[in-house]
């Protein structure tokens, strides 16, 4: 017999002798954990959109319940996950803590994973542009929530037909989408530190400057349909790793980051070209009409979206005839209004202000537009929550203009008189890119238990202050409170010996050393804070080189704050040329792209910062008229 005959035979042999299993199985595919007592109902549906994809969504409502409003959160984080937790048979118990108070109170709680995640059919794009020149497709976000209501309003018996969006973060980027919808029954929306510009200052740029750090994001969301993992690095100092890698490409390539087509966008579009100003919301918004009511929610120490509420709140408002959109504004990390608002970092508050917000503002905006029969409220244009001594909730109509203006003297000196003949001309410092100034003094960790970047926005700047490559600019102690509420502007003359530089100023409220709270004595507590990356002083959407010695003028529009200086404390801006490791290095010597610099194109430079008649270095407060 040959070898192929009895090879043949063989396997003919053990094929017919193969063992079967037919032993039952112990997986209970019919198991389902409820029991009599299981207070509500669940359902979940695959609903169609136009082009034919199917969109996973969870139901969620009480037992008994008729003419109810639903309250819809579309996300890319997962529905099941987003929307059930522990094990519960009462479903206040199971939906998050900021959730139960409409399910105890018959609303119809919908959660959707956003096309191409999770349990959703469809391509994934992270921020999905609107239909238009970036997206050809005639599918969006918008038109995915017009299909959605479409569906629910007419699937869901229990429904009284009208329709609130709410979600945080992204899924506050996905609340503002559905507002374009244009659909009927769509009555209100809470969009929470939603993405609004990821260029201009949320979750990818600030003016320029990579925000380096959420780099770690992206594996977590883009990596597989469901859940991601971080980027193996380890729960490890990030202003070490990044400083060792170099420049924010190096940090990519060496964790295989550049394989995620939105790291290639990023690299691709470092400038604020038609890309990204495509993406931008406040934009977008700005140029249709203003149909559905809303209300903007934003956090004052958002580490990730910070620009965004306020910035379509700036668009809109003097647009809205109507008074259909308000600002709401707490002294949050980003999300921390669906958390403990009763401190944050070192500081504590005279309440729990996320709770207070949520059960004083937020639900009864949306009762009075989706409950038949419910009080009306409509909130003024702006609601905020001012930290410092003798602060609390107020209202007001705007935010205040920055109209006050302090001057940056010499010798270090915050005046509010301007800068004389004969004073000193400018303040130098050495800004060497091999000791970047860090985000918070150390070390800086990224999830974890001990996820310090979280509260890097309040944390105290004596460690900045203390360096030599930092200017500090501090008024007298106040004879009387200051109240800043709104958007510090900052007038900055300055000239480098390099040919490319980076901007940080810090508007401070400088504790004094002695202090009822020992443990708050100097402390220097951060009211603002931002950075502008200085090859785009001349347009954002071009880079120029800087020319060696040339004074420069920079505007920076600071984040939104609201802060009692109470009487005794001084004010103090910090200016410096770094903040790392949230924002890329800049490597001070031009080079096309800063995401590619080489080690050799990091040099030091002297910054100078002027203060004389000609050059008046200032910043201007917003002042409320308490």
């Amino acid at each position: 017999m040959t070898g192929r005959l009895l090879a043949i035979v063989l396997f003919g042999a053990l094929s017919a002798a193969a063992p079967v299993d037919t032993l039952q199985s112990d997986l209970g595919t019919a198991y389902r954990p409820a029991t009599a007592e299981q207070d509500y109902i669940r359902r979940e549906a695959m609903i169609p959109m136009r082009d034919g994809v199917r969109l996973y969504t969870l139901i969620l409502m009480r037992k008994g319940i008729a003419h109810a409003p639903i309250l819809l959160e579309r996300t890319p984080y997962g529905a099941d996950g987003s929307a059930l937790h522990g094990s519960s048979q009462h479903l206040a118990q199971r939906v998050p803590a900021a959730d139960a108070p409409y399910v105890e109170d018959g609303y119809i709680r919908v959660w959707q994973d956003v096309r191409g995640r999770y349990r959703s059919e469809g391509v994934y794009v992270t921020n999905r542009p609107l239909s238009g020149p970036l997206n050809p497709t005639g599918i969006d976000h918008a038109t995915d929530t017009y299909d959605t209501l479409e569906w629910l309003t007419r699937q869901v018996p229990e429904s009284n037909g009208k329709v609130g969006v709410i979600g945080g973060s992204y899924d506050g980027f996905l609340a503002l989408m559905a507002t374009l919808s244009g659909h009927p029954a769509l009555k209100a929306a809470v969009p929470i530190n939603p993405m609004v510009d990821v260029w201009m200052g949320d979750d990818w740029f600030h003016n320029g400057a990579f925000r380096q750090v959420t780099l770690n994001v992206l594996p977590l969301i883009m990596a597989t349909k469901g859940a991601g993992s971080p980027v193996a690095s380890g729960n490890v100092d990030l202003y070490a790793s990044m400083l060792e890698a170099g420049s924010a490409g190096n940090y990519m390539r060496r964790y295989g980051l550049d394989a995620f087509p939105a790291a290639r966008r990023f690299v691709d579009h470092p400038a604020y070209d038609a890309w990204w100003s495509g993406h931008a919301l406040d934009r977008l918004m700005a140029a249709r009409p203003i149909v559905t009511p809303m209300l903007l929610v934003a956090g004052q120490y958002d580490e990730q979206d910070s620009y965004g509420a306020p910035a379509v709140f700036r668009a809109l408002h003097p647009l809205d005839r109507q008074q259909r959109v308000s600002l709401l504004v707490g002294p949050w990390a980003h999300m921390g209004v669906d958390g403990d608002g009763s401190g944050l970092g070192d500081i504590r508050f005279a309440q729990d202000t996320a709770a207070s917000a949520r059960r004083v503002v937020i639900k009864p905006f949306l009762d009075a537009r989706l409950k038949d029969g419910a009080t009306p409220f409509d909130p003024p244009a702006v609601t905020s929550y001012a930290t410092g001594a003798g602060g609390g909730w107020h209202g007001a109509g705007n935010l205040p203009p920055a109209a006050t203006r302090l001057y940056l003297r010499a010798g270090g000196v915050l005046s509010s008189s301007p800068p004389r003949p004969g004073d000193s001309a400018h303040d130098d410092y050495l800004a060497d890119p091999a000791r970047p100034v860090g985000n918070i003094a150390a070390p800086f960790l990224f999830g974890g238990s001990s996820d310090t970047w979280k509260t890097s926005l309040i944390a105290d700047q004596r460690f900045a202050a203390h360096r030599p490559d930092v200017l500090t600019y501090v008024s007298p102690p106040l004879d009387k409170p200051v109240h800043v509420f709104g958007q510090a502007d900052v007038a900055l003359f300055a000239a480098s010996t390099g040919t490319d530089a980076d901007f940080v100023v810090k508007l401070i409220d400088v504790y004094p050393d002695e202090n009822r709270d020992a443990a708050l004595g100097g402390y220097q507590l951060p009211m603002a804070m931002e950075i502008f990356r200085a090859r785009y002083r001349q347009g954002l959407d071009r880079s120029v080189p800087l020319t060696p010695g040339r004074i420069e003028p920079y505007r920076i529009r600071l984040p939104v704050t609201d802060h009692i200086v109470a009487k005794g404390h001084r004010i103090m801006v910090q200016v410096q040329s770094s903040w790392f490791p949230m924002y890329d290095r800049n490597p001070q010597t031009y080079v096309s792209s800063i995401f590619n610099a080489a080690p050799a194109d990091y040099r030091a430079a002297t910054q100078s910062v002027f203060h004389d008649p000609l050059h008046a270095s200032a910043i201007s407060l917003p002042i409320a008229a308490d």
